[in-house]
């Protein structure tokens, strides 16, 4: 540790830290541009020139190591004069429309202004104008005059984007940010930039000139999309989201959000929104009030059960659903008398449950991996900020490697990380190639190998890199994404994999698909004995189908032929913020998404989440937990009764007050054995990708995340698949 004196309060930091890093400790402000805690140094705005005793002029404390003894003075005159004098440089050419800039109210430039800015600019001359560019439809760059050059976004690209999309052409006052070649900005990460942008020169597409900082509430929340459990700020207007952002939280998802995450809120003030219940009669949607539609659900499930027997209604739940959503969802059914309830709509093989999956480890340790194996997953469009964690374990000497296909790993750099080893095969190839690498890590202990195994001698080379990778180090991972749970194999891939953790140390998890994919498992949103599975009640075996929050023609495995199958139901009922599933429904009833309601998400390492709504229900919409009670009231289900999804949810966890599930009784562990495939041939190969803005009922109707690169291969890659 080095003891250095700021401003005369003595303060102890890290060898190599900057004077920067001694201020923040010290609580001193230092004004800035360039500089960002999670971004590498640039030094290149100046702006945090200080006085440092004995050095013949300012020096820029983000790039200035720290040593014994060192006196710095954030606040005397040579300092503050430095400062100033850097201001007036910045604002030659800025353009003064503060009045019009969407980054008006909270931009870094206009704060700092203020107290370090001139009354008026000795500079006469024109000021430069630099022409907008069109760089897609999340991100605006029609103002970029207002750039300082601070290259916060190229870092940003290069460092946590993986990708350098972003850089700066031409010198001095001719310089320019911008892409190269026209290009357009396409991580799933870019909407950080317009956060870290000091000025107002990248700002928000959907967001542009609808409103001012100021008139907006701002609401905490949690993102309904992947696993992450991304924490977020919801910014509202007149009981309207406006914009959203991110809440940091450096246990889940530091200072960033996905663009699934940030701009996926257009869909709920969309055309499609669902806001009063609707009845289809005589082949025509009527709307209804609340009570006849809920009468007819009751009325239709009880004759379907008295004539076909309980079993005959089952009820297909998306795991983005709220952890009292999905309790209550399984106390309705089983009131019935009905085992047939199921979260696992993407599923291909139907295991017998045997615990709660999850990531194995916690989501900040993906930071500080070693070595890792990621299996069947396209890890950056599945999990954008899981991505970005085993990024930064990958750029601190990391070694990643996949077992994935050609539809999951398009090149080497597909994931925007260095990939140390991967192993490229169909779906189908997948169990044969980690049992390839479980091979290689028995004849490099000396044991016997699992079945399936290879013979020594028939080990690939690119098995042994990876034994050899998770046999070094000592934290490490093996990772099962999306694609390996949906697999027809999914037991074996499991097994295989806890066999090379137990052999080689590696933790063993679950990336988990959905927001509460561990919460469904919880709360036992899974068939019970001699119920159906989702395959089985999506082949069309019941008479009465409950879908709530899912739409089978996007959702399922096979969605065409699920929606057929549907079509034979005497009742399909769909509770969902948005008209879906039209063609195959009865009954449609407007539920709350996430905004609009209270609920909880359960992330994929186990972190229990609450929040509450931030707007009002839109029209007649109303939160799902309380839906599902009224028709169990009505269905005279018993223990339904509660008065608010906080009581729902200490039933729900069996306690109050519980912010993570218990790591006892969560468990990858399985009895399964490594088999041979016993699915029909090809049926892994026919697996599709989802697409990172098809995920879930909202992204799938956010307009501007549709624009996307990503969305429109996504839907090139449906039709092709459909026709």
């Amino acid at each position: 540790m080095v003891e250095i004196d700021i401003d005369g309060k003595k303060v102890e930091v890290t060898e190599g830290s900057m004077i920067m890093h001694a201020a923040d400790k010290a609580g001193t402000y230092i004004p800035h541009f360039c500089y960002h805690k999670k971004l590498s140094i640039a030094a290149n705005c100046r702006m945090c020139l200080v006085d440092v005793e004995k050095a013949p002029k300012p020096m820029p404390a983000c790039a200035t190591p720290v040593t014994q003894g060192m006196i710095v003075r954030t606040k005397s005159d040579k300092a503050v004069t430095a400062q100033k004098s850097v201001m007036e440089f910045l604002l030659i050419n800025h353009p003064l429309d503060c009045p019009i800039c969407d980054q008006g109210g909270e931009c870094q430039l206009q704060d700092l202004a203020v107290g370090y800015g001139g009354s008026g600019s000795r500079y006469e001359e024109e000021k430069r104008v630099v022409f907008h560019k069109d760089v897609g439809p999340l991100i605006s760059m029609e103002e970029m005059t207002r750039c300082i050059h601070c290259t916060r976004c190229v870092r940003f690209g290069q460092e946590i984007g993986g990708i350098m999309e972003l850089g700066m052409s031409n010198r001095g006052e001719h310089s320019e940010i911008g892409t190269f070649v026209g290009l357009s900005v396409d991580s799933e990460l870019s909407g950080n930039m317009i956060d870290i942008c000091p000025v107002g020169a990248l700002t928000s597409k959907p967001f542009r000139y609808s409103a001012r900082t100021w008139e907006l509430s701002r609401r905490k929340s949690v993102s309904p999309h992947d696993s992450t459990g991304a924490n977020l700020i919801v910014q509202v207007k007149n009981h309207r989201v406006m914009r959203v952002v991110p809440l940091e939280n450096e246990a889940v998802n530091e200072c960033w959000i996905a663009d699934r995450d940030r701009f996926s809120y257009e869909a709920l003030n969309g055309a499609e929104r669902l806001t009063t219940p609707m009845l289809k009669q005589g082949g025509e949607w009527k709307e209804v009030d609340w009570q006849t539609a809920l009468e007819y659900v009751a009325t239709g499930l009880n004759n379907i059960k008295a004539e076909h027997g309980a079993n005959s209604i089952g009820a297909l739940f998306s795991p983005h659903s709220t952890l009292e959503e999905l309790y209550l969802g399984g106390a309705l059914l089983r009131g019935l008398g009905s085992e047939n309830i199921d979260h696992r709509l993407r599923h291909t093989e139907f295991a017998p449950s045997e615990g709660v999956r999850w990531l194995g480890t916690s989501v900040a340790s993906l930071s500080n991996l070693q070595s890792a194996l990621i299996v069947g997953s396209n890890l950056r469009k599945d999990h954008p900020l899981f991505a970005q964690r085993i990024r930064q374990a990958a750029r601190h000497g990391g070694a990643v490697a996949a077992i994935t296909s050609p539809a999951l790993l398009t090149s080497a750099d597909a994931w925007a990380m260095p990939l140390k080893h991967w192993m490229v095969g169909t779906p189908g190839e997948w169990v044969s190639a980690l049992a390839d690498v479980a091979a290689s890590v028995a004849a490099e202990k000396g044991i016997a190998a699992p079945a399936l195994a290879p013979a020594a001698d028939q080990i690939s080379d690119g098995a042994k890199a990876i034994a050899r990778m998770l046999l070094s180090g000592e934290r490490k991972a093996v990772l099962l994404g999306n694609a390996a749970a949906h697999h027809p194999d999914a037991s074996s891939l499991l097994a295989l994999a806890n066999w090379i953790g137990q052999q080689t140390g590696a933790s063993v998890g679950y990336l988990t698909e959905a927001a509460n994919t561990v919460g469904a498992q919880w709360v036992n949103a899974l068939p019970g004995k001699d119920g159906q599975n989702a395959g089985q009640m999506l082949a069309g075996g019941l008479k009465a189908t409950l879908l709530f929050n899912c739409e089978p023609a996007f959702d399922a495995a096979n969605g065409v032929a699920a929606s057929k199958s549907l079509v034979g139901s005497e009742m399909v009922v769909t509770f969902s913020p948005f008209k879906a599933n039209m063609d195959i429904s009865d009954v449609l009833l407007p539920i709350s998404p996430f905004t609009e309601t209270s609920g909880t998400f359960v992330n994929a390492e186990g972190r229990v989440q609450s929040f509450h709504a931030v707007v009002r229900p839109l029209g007649d919409t109303r939160p799902g937990w309380k839906v599902l009670r009224v028709l169990g009231d009505l269905l005279s289900v018993p223990n339904m009764s509660f008065d608010s999804s906080q009581e729902v949810l200490d039933r729900a966890l069996g306690a109050a007050g519980v912010s993570a599930l218990p790591v006892e009784r969560l468990s990858n562990a399985t009895t399964a054995s490594v088999k041979a495939s016993t699915a029909p041939s090809g049926a892994a190969d026919a697996m599709r990708p989802v697409g990172i803005y098809e995920l879930d009922s909202i992204v799938r109707r956010a307009p501007s995340l549709q624009l996307t690169a990503d969305a429109r291969h996504s839907a090139s890659a449906l039709e092709g698949a459909t026709s």
